[in-house]
């Protein structure tokens, strides 16, 4: 019944099981220095046994001023490295499952004491009120070589691939952004310069990596700010990540703090109806086209199986991905493929999200004691 849901697929030179994909989230289980932790571990090898293709991890902070979020993991010097093997050696003891890293810079996104805001242009923040300096082309300069090392690691440590976060109003988002980055410099102004840093990014990984090595991009399309990144610039931006040969785009719009873009979409969007599921959907199906190579993955309120399964069987895109369901029922993949079609126990709730703030990102309407024992 889902023939396309289920159906083995490639990003780069890597075939995945099936086109369900764990999208990128905050666990808060790495250790309060960012180290993998046996809770951390055991939370993505429930993930590996419940049956998606690949697992892309938890943001990683590629440099000591990017890591501003309470328990999330890092990987800016070697000392990291060990328990991330551990990590993937994990996932990969089950079955085929796929795992990435993501690596990310918070940039002025800053949630834990005693990290600095920073950001391409000084930006004053709407909720803590707090100013984000303007980062120097030097600091411009090492950020791309700490992307850049962290993927260098990421890949030596067994990673399957990589995706860097260009979303949400962390820092290569904000870079994006005409309203975030006011600079009159090679990395602001108009969109050529915008891009400038992510692309100074991926030309580099290319060159030092194994070039069969697979990198995404979960990238920014639209902001809903005044001034801010449009959806037509977006498109732009996009084709052009396409042509310089990134592998797979996972669209997104909007930033952490709701207020800030109008309330408009975040992945996180609350919803109750199946009107509103597929929020990003129009967005993957103008963006879909525009690629040449890059495979197109849709999230945002993926729900429904059987719609899921259409929307790869007309094209309109390559791969899904969900987050929230997964933290409810890591098995949900695999309740699929053995016939049970009912849609996700998860009621989008988000008090996962903000249970991590306090100990870890777990679901309120599950018995995870029950889950930590199987």
């Amino acid at each position: 019944m889902l023939d396309f849901l289920f159906k083995p697929g490639k990003i780069g030179t890597v075939l995945l099981e099936n086109r369900i994909i764990r999208s990128a989230t905050w666990s808060s289980r790495a250790s309060e220095d960012g180290r993998v932790t046996d809770d951390l571990i055991k939370f993505y090898e429930h993930l590996a046994k419940g049956g998606v293709g690949l697992i892309i991890t938890g943001y990683i902070a590629v440099d000591p001023s990017g890591a501003a979020t309470p328990r999330m993991m890092c990987l800016f010097d070697d000392s990291y490295n060990q328990g991330q093997r551990r990590l993937v050696k994990a996932v990969h003891e089950h079955g085929s499952v796929k795992i990435a890293a993501q690596i990310a810079h918070t940039g002025s996104q800053v949630l834990k004491p005693g990290v600095e805001m920073i950001g391409p242009s000084p930006f004053r923040d709407p909720l803590s009120k707090k100013m984000a300096r303007e980062m120097s082309l030097a600091e411009i300069e090492s950020v791309i070589r700490s992307f850049i090392e962290a993927g260098l690691r990421a890949y030596d440590i067994g990673y399957d691939m990589l995706q860097l976060h260009c979303a949400h109003g962390y820092l290569l988002s904000d870079f994006l952004s005409p309203e975030m980055n006011k600079r009159t410099d090679d990395f602001g102004g108009n969109l050529v310069n915008r891009i400038r840093i992510i692309k100074k990014i991926i030309i580099s990984l290319r060159d030092e990596l194994n070039k069969d090595f697979p990198i995404m991009v979960k990238l920014n399309t639209h902001e809903y700010l005044n001034n801010g990144l449009t959806f037509e610039e977006g498109k732009i931006i996009a084709k052009e990540l396409d042509a310089l040969g990134v592998d797979a785009i996972e669209p997104s719009v909007g930033r952490v703090y709701l207020k800030f873009s109008k309330n408009k979409s975040y992945p996180t969007v609350k919803f109750d109806s199946k009107s509103e599921e597929n929020y990003f959907l129009s967005h993957v199906r103008e963006l879909k086209p525009l690629m040449n190579n890059a495979k197109m993955i849709l999230m945002g309120g993926v729900r429904d199986p059987l719609q899921a399964d259409q929307f790869i069987k007309q094209g309109i895109t390559d791969f899904i991905s969900m987050s929230r369901p997964l933290i409810c029922e890591p098995d949900l993949p695999k309740r699929w493929k053995e016939g049970n079609l009912d849609p996700p126990i998860c009621n989008n709730c988000n008090a996962c999200l903000f249970n991590g703030m306090k100990k870890k990102v777990s679901c309120v309407i599950r018995n995870d004691k029950k889950l930590e024992k199987n």
